[in-house]
């Protein structure tokens, strides 16, 4: 699947680049930062790059991609397909938009503060810096990538919800999941590079993330309704970005949604994180390992 996104990816790259004369040999950027590419060439090139990455990578693999597999057969497997939550829907269309909010994030966010820590200290970054490729083209090659490899899990575990389990979506509805999975993804990935300027090592980004992250995930509606749990527990997952992913797919999968199902309060406390982590990185990222003498 994710060679899949690769070939199309690369296929994009090679439209856009054909339709612009290719850079003269007396070009000081060379071809990769001259006319012979334009912006979204570029982008598109970076994003194969990075799936690249991640199809060879074992560990982002399985987190981003078996893993919420996983949890739908075991949780269904053991809790069974009875209704649940304060919609009464089956299970089944309860952990489906649950486990992709924890794909979109395994993907814009676990994995991109790992990859983003770990090259930054082994100097991947700095080098990649110093390159005639922009830094912006970088960044929105890593958030392209994360984007794409959300919807791809998306589709997966619908599809397997659907064949295994009985999941239906409202059709109208499918914008809404589409544009949720999209900013969702986008605000993951500039927390991510807020959260890695908080992380001196390669060592410790996995364990920072997982600290963060799991126990978001119990509260936020990811794994148990909300409504299981203590109204001040409910209270502290409504400040955060994960319990607002989560209720937007959860909404936009519900049977009974009438309309196209954005719920465009959860998408404004996404753009409002993301906002915030923004202005986090902007102030703090870098590219120069952490113990580099300044």
């Amino acid at each position: 699947m994710i060679l899949l996104l690769i070939r199309i990816i690369r296929a994009v790259a090679s439209a856009l680049g054909s339709r612009r004369a290719p850079a003269r040999p007396e070009d000081p950027n060379g071809p990769g930062h001259g006319p012979g590419r334009g912006p979204i060439a570029l982008i598109a090139h970076q994003a194969r790059y990075d799936l690249l990455g991640i199809l060879r990578d074992r560990q982002a693999r399985f987190f981003t991609i078996v893993l919420p597999l996983i949890f739908l057969v075991i949780f269904v497997g053991i809790f069974g397909n009875d209704r649940v939550g304060p919609e009464h829907v089956k299970a089944s269309t309860y952990y489906v938009p649950g486990l992709t909010a924890m794909a979109v994030i395994a993907g814009s966010f676990v994995n991109l503060v790992i990859s983003i820590t770990a090259q930054r200290e082994a100097g991947v970054l700095k080098r990649r810096r110093a390159t005639p490729v922009p830094a912006w083209v970088i960044i929105a090659g890593r958030a392209v990538t994360a984007i794409a490899v959300s919807a791809l899990v998306s589709a997966v575990l619908l599809a397997v919800g659907r064949v295994a389990y009985g999941v239906h979506m409202p059709t109208s509805t499918i914008p809404a999941v589409a544009v949720t999975i999209v900013a969702g993804s986008a605000a993951f990935c500039v927390l991510a590079y807020a959260l890695s300027t908080a992380i001196g090592s390669a060592d410790s980004a996995q364990p920072t993330t997982q600290a963060v992250m799991l126990p978001l995930y119990f509260i936020s509606g990811v794994f148990i309704p909300n409504p299981n749990l203590p109204g001040w527990l409910q209270d502290v997952a409504r400040v955060f970005p994960v319990q607002h992913l989560a209720a937007a797919l959860h909404h936009a999968y519900d049977p009974s949604v009438r309309g196209a199902g954005f719920m465009w309060s959860d998408l404004g406390m996404l753009a409002a994180w993301a906002a915030v982590g923004l202005l986090v990185a902007l102030r703090r990222f870098a590219w120069a390992p952490a113990a580099a003498p300044a």
